[in-house]
């Protein structure tokens, strides 16, 4: 089965995290929560996620993809955490894949991943990446890098994502199931 870390820390957006756990488990995909610093991890709007476990317990070796939903102040959470910084280029180090949206895309670029790589975010983020190539576009993928703007694009990210790790069927048998028409 394939294995997707999604990383937690207070102040996480709530829309992305349920979004992308949710598609992903209704694609048969393995999905592990990790929390940065809890084992309930308060998203930006004060609701509460459980997490599976801590990012101290976490090997790279057991996943096939990690996964890191916006917000703030979660995603300055994330990109201050030397244990992010570092599992990010260790998934990087192994072609695995690694999925960002909204100011997520930032933490990538902090751990200095995507030199030369186009990538989107976050309008607000968009003079981070001064060593990427930025797009406009709802959901940008180059080579094992998925990323994404935001809340609304939460449903087109989580597809790509599925496309990438379940294929192409798998990504439309879901995307009909929760009545979504559009593309991804």
């Amino acid at each position: 089965m394939v294995r997707v870390l999604v990383v937690l820390a207070s102040g996480f957006e709530e829309i992305e995290a349920v979004t992308i756990i949710d598609l992903l488990r209704r694609a048969e995909i393995g999905v592990t929560i990790a929390g940065l610093q809890a084992d309930f991890e308060k998203g930006s709007h004060g609701i509460t996620i459980k997490t599976d476990r801590h990012i101290k317990s976490i090997l790279s070796a057991d996943f096939d993809a990690l996964v890191l939903p916006g917000g703030r102040p979660g995603t300055d959470n994330l990109i201050n955490s030397r244990e992010i910084i570092e599992l990010v280029q260790e998934f990087h180090k192994d072609k695995k894949l690694l999925g960002a949206i909204c100011a997520a895309p930032t933490i990538l670029n902090k751990a200095g991943i995507i030199s030369e790589t186009t990538v989107t975010s976050y309008p607000a983020d968009a003079r981070s990446f001064n060593k990427a190539y930025y797009s406009v576009s709802s959901v940008v993928e180059d080579k094992n890098i998925i990323t994404s703007r935001g809340v609304g694009t939460a449903i087109p990210f989580t597809l790509n994502l599925i496309r990438h790790l379940a294929g192409e069927e798998k990504a439309w048998v879901v995307a009909k199931a929760i009545l979504y028409k559009g593309r991804f």
